[in-house]
């Protein structure tokens, strides 16, 4: 029904639009080498649209087109009818002079393209053309090499780099627009010819030129791309305006919204600030909810990038430090439109240039016009389902944290950056080993007290005792009370000792710095609400035990004496560090 209501629409706009004088720009949906191949097809879509019409082309293949259009009406149905995938997705918007002879309806030898007035076409009185029984002979070339040679040298600096963002756009030249032909201009031309099925000589014709730089103005047109100066950000980059509108300012972003439901978002990068800062930006940016977590990252001394997908989403960011400044941008599109994702992207990377010594005021707010709301939609920070305090135990970064944090995670990370794997887990006794993804060096790492620690020393565990809140972990003291649980319980040790959920999990230490055992969730029995400062922790020796079983190891300490208060803190935040479980 809905494809029958958008043809119905497209109808009328094309039976108006016809009524026009003057009209000559054109939906070219389709080409084809041979004139009974593009008459079947030319057939084929006159049986859905009733302003079908087919041309030759210079190039000798045989366009099938849709129109006459006024250009914004061209570029507005060729939008439509691709969306609704009526007519293929690389049709594009074509000009009467690309156009040759039409072959259809009144035959090849009709006129060619002329102005559509209110009155109808007079019949003709020739007989339609046919073409005989061997294969057509092919077009020469309006242009020899020499020829196109000869007016190719005519153009200007700028024709020159547009014919190679042209081909950029197009997938065939990777390389500078710097309007040189060299070898990678020629061999892209020599794809471009391949493409549209020319001679592959490298050289483009003057009609060759013009479509392709033609094809290339009307796609970008149909995307909204034009040149934009962000005086505030002090970037000048070409954006897809068809698809984003400027939302406002939440330094150190100018973020652009999705327009009329696209699905894109674009963020321009703009802060002054140095190594350090262009590392937080980094990670601040993958922590982001619009930015999917799964994808490559890499920084470097002045640079970073990062690609992710996920949940329907694509994205690209990337910065650079000059001079004191970070500057650099972020596309965010869907992940079922990539080809015109891929040429978006490629227009804002080849167009991105850092303007001016300015960057954003950190004092910039969103317009009047628009809520606080709408604009950090998105630009928040991504929050885990739940994080819990870990421990390093060895000089690799595995760590020791609780079986809690693991309940239905999809990924589990380290200090929010690190991709870890569960190695062991035992439910039983409510713990669980984890492997970073790659090597770590911690600065300091748990090891197993030889003894039991004597009634009313003194412990102390440092636990992110608020989870992801802060971004360093809380150091709690109290004292040794029991080595037993309430009831009895061998494995467990009672402490009094005031913590919070997100301390569950750390290592718990004696007055040397070495590890009596883990802290447990608080749990109360039914009925009954512990007093605050109760707590328990998991033995080191049943701990030790349990991996010992599983062929691992558990490094015992050597320490003794007793640090000072200050030490002990330092040991205990340098061998702890955060679990997040993401869902």
């Amino acid at each position: 029904m809905k494809r029958a209501l958008w043809t119905a629409t497209f109808l009328g706009a094309a039976f108006a639009a016809t009524l026009v004088h003057g009209q000559d720009t054109w939906v070219q949906i389709e080409a084809q080498p041979s004139l009974t191949e593009a008459e079947g097809r030319a057939r084929a879509y006159a049986g859905a649209f009733t302003n079908v019409q087919g041309y030759r082309l210079k190039s000798g293949w045989y366009a099938i087109v849709l129109g006459p259009f006024t250009p914004e009406e061209a570029a507005r149905q060729l939008a439509l009818l691709t969306s609704e995938r009526l007519i293929p997705g690389d049709s594009f918007v074509a000009t009467e002079g690309e156009l040759g002879r039409r072959f259809w309806p009144a035959g090849l030898d009709a006129a060619a393209p002329a102005e559509t007035t209110a009155a109808p076409e007079a019949p003709s009185t020739e007989p339609p053309a046919t073409e005989p029984a061997a294969a057509p002979t092919p077009v020469l070339p309006e242009e020899t090499v020499e020829e196109a040679r000869r007016s190719e040298s005519a153009l200007s600096a700028d024709e020159r780099m547009d014919l190679q963002r042209a081909m950029q756009w197009f997938g065939v030249y990777q390389g500078a627009i710097d309007g040189s032909f060299g070898k990678g201009t020629r061999a892209a031309m020599a794809s471009w010819q391949a493409e549209i099925g020319a001679p592959e000589t490298g050289i483009l014709t003057t009609a060759q030129r013009g479509d392709l730089t033609g094809r290339w103005t009307a796609e970008r047109a149909t995307m909204g791309i034009e040149r934009v100066s962000e005086k505030e950000a002090g970037i000048d980059i070409d954006l897809p305006l068809g698809l984003v509108k400027f939302d406002g300012y939440q330094p150190p972003f100018a973020a652009y919204g999705e327009k009329d439901g696209s699905g894109y978002q674009v963020l321009l990068i703009s802060r002054r600030g140095d190594q350090k800062d262009l590392v937080a930006l980094y990670e601040r940016l993958q922590a982001m909810e619009i930015m999917p977590m799964e994808g490559a990252r890499s920084i470097g001394r002045a640079s970073f990038t990062i690609d992710g997908e996920g949940n329907g989403k694509t994205a690209h960011a990337e910065a650079a430090l000059e001079g004191g400044f970070i500057k650099g941008f972020a596309l965010i599109a869907p992940t079922d439109d990539s080809a015109r994702r891929a040429r978006v992207l490629e227009a804002m990377k080849a167009s991105f240039k850092p303007a001016g010594s300015v960057a954003l005021d950190e004092n910039l707010g969103e317009p009047s016009s628009t809520t606080a709301a709408d604009l950090t939609s998105g630009l928040d920070i991504r929050r885990p389902a739940i994080a819990r305090t870990g421990a390093f135990i060895d000089g690799e970064g595995t760590v020791l944290t609780t079986s809690e944090v693991l309940a239905g995670c999809t990924r589990v990370t380290l200090d929010g950056r690190t991709d870890a794997t569960v190695a062991f887990e035992d439910p039983t006794l409510g713990f669980a080993i984890l492997k970073p993804s790659a090597p770590l060096a911690p600065r300091a790492f748990a090891a197993l007290a030889p003894t039991a620690p004597r009634l009313d020393s003194d412990v102390a565990l440092a636990g992110y005792s608020y989870e992801d809140k802060l971004s360093a972990p809380v150091v709690s003291t109290g004292t040794f009370s029991e080595g037993q649980g309430l009831n009895g319980e061998a494995e467990l040790d009672r402490l009094t000792l005031t913590t919070l959920a997100g301390d569950a999990g750390g290592a718990v230490l004696n007055g040397s710095g070495a590890m009596i055992g883990m802290l447990l969730p608080k749990t109360d029995e039914a009925g009954r609400a512990l007093p605050k400062d109760v707590s328990f922790t998991l033995k080191g020796a049943a701990i030790g035990k349990a991996l010992e079983a599983q062929g691992l190891t558990f490094t015992t300490s050597d320490r003794t004496g007793t640090l000072a208060a200050e030490d002990l803190a330092k040991l205990a935040r340098d061998m702890t560090v955060l679990v997040s479980c993401w869902k």
